[in-house]
């Protein structure tokens, strides 16, 4: 069997040691192994920072921003390989797959526009300069320059592809080289990919570097310049961010972790209407793409008493339609979870939520189309219902093809209340006509998320949903989200560099700035 190798210090190195399997979790038969005893992470960190980082750091924004595009452009080459890749290995049907990677190339053309954008420089104005003295001459500016360090990214099992590039395609505009350690049991997306990048030399030597198998020593060996990025439970945020050296050392930190996002409909909205018709779209989508394993997905559904029964049903019949199976075949619309923990986790989180409510749709054991009885990690689509008062619907995000159904009054403010029982999150949607009523609930939503949707006839037709994630637009959330923010465009570069305060001449600090 095929072991997979890191790409550190320049070069492919296999590890030793423990060996995880990775397989398909459709079938549960092996496609590799990892191991990644052996390899030495401190020195794969430091030839980054002395090799990747200057080499970054001496190009202008739209020579890195060019990179970005070469990057896109040669996954793209590969993209009906990484889709397959992505089928077998993520258990994605292809619409899924397609989803992941060419989310990752959107991402990667985006953050090259904005660095053409940018152009010949390579530090940025943060705002005007700002008088601080009797005399004009006299100035203050705030600039940003990139970090001397490495961006450690640690990523999630969803979106091998995308997780990767919306990350990394921030790190290398702003100037820092990338080590990258995805997740194992989804390991063969990231690891081809960064195959493609490495065959092609597109990027300076040290600006990419990936590590399969454990973390092990990793944050061992951070430092001060350094970055470190991780998408994933909110458990293991906790250990990452109370690491030792990442206290003592301050390195800078970024977290998307656990998210109950929540939708909520307006007393406005009549059954069969267009924004109705949205609604009840979305949250199929959210439930059943990437078999609900999406960070952004709708887990709570708060709709007006009147109309909560009628939700209900409508919700019940499509995700009864949905065929589970094996997503090679093209007659399945949703396959596995991605792996037997990842199952494990599910079957417990819906259990946990039962206990408070009442399951309305969702069968196990699956049989799933085209898979041998008693083989792969599948889960059918789970809809329950609860009241508002239950705990654990606002405490724990069950990460599969699940969400609850919550009645409310009809009245603003008492959603808005109910949804911040989730503690903070990614991502809200409100679906209504009623501009005061959507004005009132945004206000009273924003400060517990990092993004609002709002929902309504005039942009159903344009509307990617609530849960595909924008470049363009940050990414993050406060509280159980992990207190995170990343893309928004330019805004995604400040996390990688430095804010500093010039204090001086006017005519020095223009020159400066160039």
């Amino acid at each position: 069997m095929t072991r997979l190798r890191s790409y550190v210090g320049g070069r492919w190195v296999e590890g030793d040691g423990s060996v995880h399997q990775i397989v398909n979790p459709a079938t549960e038969a092996g496609l590799a192994e990892v191991a990644s005893g052996g390899i030495d992470r401190a020195a794969a960190l430091q030839y980054a920072r002395r090799r990747g980082g200057p080499a970054l750091r001496a190009l202008s924004f739209a020579a890195r921003g060019a990179l970005l595009q070469a990057i896109a452009d040669a996954i793209a080459g590969v993209r009906e390989e990484l889709i397959a890749l992505a089928v077998a290995n993520g258990g994605n049907t292809r619409g899924d797959a397609k989803f992941d990677i060419d989310g990752a190339i959107a991402t990667l053309s985006a953050y090259a526009e904005i660095g053409r954008a940018l152009g010949e420089r390579t530090l940025l104005a943060d705002g005007d300069s700002i008088p601080i003295g009797r005399t004009p001459r006299l100035v203050g500016q705030h600039i940003l320059v990139p970090r001397q360090g490495v961006a450690v990214h640690i990523n999630a099992f969803n979106f091998p592809a995308w997780g990767l590039a919306e990350k990394a395609a921030v790190a290398w505009l702003a100037g820092v080289p990338v080590l990258c350690k995805p997740a194992s049991s989804t390991a063969l997306v990231a690891h081809r990919l960064t195959e493609v990048v490495v065959e092609k030399q597109i990027l300076p030597e040290g600006a990419l570097s990936l590590l399969v198998g454990e973390a092990a020593d990793l944050l061992d060996h951070v430092d001060v310049q350094d970055v470190l990025a991780f998408t994933g439970s909110g458990a293991t945020a906790v250990s990452l961010r109370s690491h030792p050296r990442v206290v003592e050392r301050s390195v800078r930190v970024n977290v998307e972790a656990d998210s109950l996002n929540a939708a909520v409909v307006g007393a406005d909205v009549e059954p069969g209407s267009e924004t109705w018709a949205l609604f009840v779209k979305d949250v199929v989508r959210d439930m059943t793409q990437k078999a609900g394993q999406k960070c952004t997905a709708i887990r709570r559904v708060l709709v007006p008493e009147a109309v909560a029964d009628r939700v209900a049903d409508e919700l019940v019949e499509s995700l009864r339609a949905v065929r589970i199976g094996d997503p090679a075949r093209d007659d399945v619309r949703m396959g596995p979870v991605a792996s037997r923990a990842q199952l494990e986790h599910v079957r417990q989180g819906i259990a946990r939520l039962e206990a408070e409510g009442d399951r309305r749709t969702g069968a196990d054991p699956v049989a799933p189309l085209g898979v041998e009885e008693g083989r792969g990690f599948f889960v059918a689509p789970t809809l329950l219902r609860a009241a508002a008062n239950a705990r654990a619907v606002h405490e724990h995000e069950v990460f599969g093809p699940v969400a609850t159904v919550i009645a409310y009054s009809g009245q603003g403010d008492e959603a808005a209340e109910v949804v911040a029982r989730g503690g903070g999150g990614l991502v809200a949607s409100v679906y209504s006509d009623d501009t005061p009523f959507v004005r009132d609930l945004t206000l009273r939503l924003a400060p517990h998320h990092g993004r609002l949707f709002l929902g309504s006839a005039k942009i159903a037709e344009a509307s990617p949903g609530p849960g595909t994630v924008l470049p363009t637009l940050i990414h993050g959330g406060p509280g159980h989200a992990g207190g995170g923010e990343e893309l928004g465009g330019v805004r995604g570069l400040a996390f990688y560099m430095q804010r500093v305060a010039l204090e001086g001449s006017r005519p020095v600090i223009e020159k400066i700035l160039g």
